[in-house]
C-alpha cells in the first residue's frame, strides 16, 4: 500500500511486479542499508522502537504490582498515550523548523528524567498523581517512526520505489518491536523488580535516540524559515482523511487486545489472549515484508481503499468463530490487511504534505492511531460487558468500515492532492 506513486502517463490499473522469483523476499531490503549512513540511524531507531514498546506493558505490570490495581496501572496509561499523541504534532513540527538533533535531543533527556521519577514515586510508594504527573511528563518524547520516515523519504526522495520499499522495512521494524517489547518488558518487572521494566524501556529509548541523533549526515535538512509554507500539516488536502483513517485503525488495534483477552478467559484459556495478538502481528509483519517487494502502477489512494476494505472483509469472521483455534487462524489472516494500510498511509501522507512539513505530517496520522488504541480499548470494554465477548469483534469492524467510508467519501479529492506535481504544490505552500 506504499509506493510509487502513479504519474501523469503512467496507466492507473492494478498490475503489479512482484520481485524476481529467484531472490529471497528480503532481498529487496538490503540495498536501503548500504544507503550511506543508513545503518547508524536504523540501529538506534530499533533501540528506541524496542524501549518505546515496553512503556504501556512496563508502567502497567509496575503499578499492579505495587498498588494492587489495574484501574490505576490503565489510568496512568492511558494518560500516557494521550499525552503523546498530544505532543507528537508539536515536537513534529518544531522538527521541521529547526532540525531533528536540535529538537528532539533535550525532549529525549527530558523524557528520561521524568521516566526515572516515575520509577522513584513507584519504589517511594508516593501518592497515585505523582504516577500520572511523571508518567505523562515521560511521554512528552518524539516518537521513532515519524522521524525515520522522515530521513527515508529525504534520503530516497528521487526514487519511489526503493521509498516504497522502506517504508515497508519501517513497518515491519514497527511490528517486530511489538512483538519483542511487550515480551522483554513483562520478563524485567516480573522475574526482577517490577520498576525494571520502565528502567529499561527508558534506557533503550534514550540510548537508541542519542545513536539514531548522532548519525547527523542523514538529518533531513532545515527549509530555510522565508520558504517555508503557511499553516500546519493537517490542513494540507487529504491528511485529514488519511489520519481519520488511521484513528480507525487504532480503534481495531486497540479493540482487538481487549477483546482478545476477553475471549479467553470466556473460554477458560486466559493465556491464550497472547497467541491470538501474536498471530495478529504476525500476520501484519508477514503483509510488510512482501509488501515491500512489489512494485505497483495503482494508485497510493486506491490501495488505502482497498487495504481498509481488507481490514472489514478479514476480520468480519471473527464474529462468528467460537473455536479460539479457528479465531486465532482468522486473526493470523486478518493481520495482513493492516501493514498494508499502514505503509500505504505513511507514504501518501508524504505526498499530501510539502517536504517542510514532512515530519509533522507523519506525527499527526500516526497520533491517529494512538488516538484510536485509547477507544478503541474503552469501546470494547463496555461492548464486551453490554454485547458479550464475541459480539465485542463487532467494534473493528465497525471502524474499520468507518474507514472505508471515510476513504470512499473523499475519494477523488485524496486522489487528485496525491497526484499534484510536488514541486507545483510546494511552491503555492510557500
Amino acid at each position: 500500500m506504499t509506493g510509487s506513486p502513479v504519474l501523469p502517463g503512467r496507466p492507473a490499473g492494478c498490475a503489479v511486479t512482484p520481485q524476481p522469483k529467484s531472490e529471497p523476499v528480503l532481498s529487496a531490503y538490503r540495498p536501503l542499508l548500504r544507503v550511506p549512513g543508513a545503518r547508524a540511524f536504523v540501529g538506534g531507531a530499533i533501540l528506541a522502537r524496542i524501549g518505546g514498546a515496553m512503556f504501556g506493558v512496563a508502567i502497567v505490570v509496575m503499578i499492579s504490582s505495587r498498588r494492587g490495581s489495574f484501574g490505576l496501572a490503565g489510568a496512568v496509561s492511558s494518560v500516557g498515550i494521550l499525552v503523546l499523541a498530544a505532543a507528537g504534532p508539536f515536537i513534529g513540527r518544531l522538527i521541521d523548523k529547526y532540525g531533528q538533533r536540535r529538537v528532539a535531543l533535550p525532549f529525549v533527556v527530558f523524557a528520561f528524567v521524568a521516566g526515572l521519577m516515575t520509577v522513584v514515586a513507584s519504589l517511594s510508594g508516593w501518592p497515585a498523581w505523582t504516577l500520572f504527573l511523571f508518567y505523562g511528563l515521560s511521554a512528552v518524547m518524539p516518537e521513532p517512526s515519524p522521524l525515520t520516515r522522515a530521513r527515508w523519504a529525504h534520503l530516497l526522495r528521487d526514487d519511489p520505489d526503493r521509498l516504497h520499499s522502506a517504508m515497508s522495512f519501517e513497518q515491519i521494524l514497527d511490528e517486530g518491536s511489538f512483538v519483542l517489547g511487550p515480551v522483554l518488558a513483562i520478563l524485567a518487572s516480573t522475574l526482577v523488580l517490577p520498576e525494571l521494566g520502565i528502567i529499561v524501556a527508558e534506557v533503550l529509548f534514550t540510548l537508541g535516540a542519542v545513536v539514531f541523533l548522532g548519525s547527523r549526515e542523514t538529518e533531513p535538512p532545515v527549509v530555510p524559515h522565508e520558504h517555508r509554507p503557511r499553516g500546519s500539516a493537517v490542513t494540507r488536502p487529504g491528511v485529514l482523511v488519511v489520519a481519520t483513517a488511521l484513528t480507525m485503525t487504532g480503534v481495531i488495534f486497540g479493540s482487538n487486545e481487549v477483546i482478545a483477552v476477553a475471549v479467553a478467559d470466556a473460554a477458560g484459556r486466559e493465556g491464550f489472549s497472547s497467541v491470538i495478538l501474536a498471530l495478529f502481528a504476525f500476520g501484519s509483519m508477514s503483509a510488510g515484508i512482501v509488501f515491500g517487494t512489489i512494485s505497483f502502477t495503482v494508485t497510493l489512494t486506491r490501495r488505502l481503499l482497498i487495504a481498509a476494505a481488507g481490514m472489514v472483509v478479514l476480520e468480519a469472521p471473527a464474529l462468528v468463530v467460537g473455536n479460539l483455534w479457528g479465531l486465532a487462524g482468522i486473526m493470523l489472516v486478518a493481520g495482513s490487511a493492516t501493514a498494508p494500510l499502514l505503509i500505504t498511509s505513511t507514504t501518501l501522507t508524504q505526498r499530501l504534505v510539502p517536504r517542510a512539513l514532512v515530519t509533522e505530517g507523519m506525527a499527526v496520522v500516526v497520533t491517529g492511531i494512538l488516538i484510536g488504541i485509547s477507544i478503541g480499548a474503552a469501546v470494547a470494554g463496555w461492548a464486551i460487558e453490554g454485547l458479550g465477548a464475541q459480539r465485542a469483534y463487532a467494534v473493528p469492524v465497525v471502524a474499520g468500515a468507518v474507514a472505508v467510508l471515510v476513504i470512499g467519501a473523499r475519494y477523488g479529492r485524496l486522489r487528485q492532492a496525491e497526484l499534484a506535481d510536488p514541486e507545483i504544490r510546494d511552491a503555492l505552500a510557500a
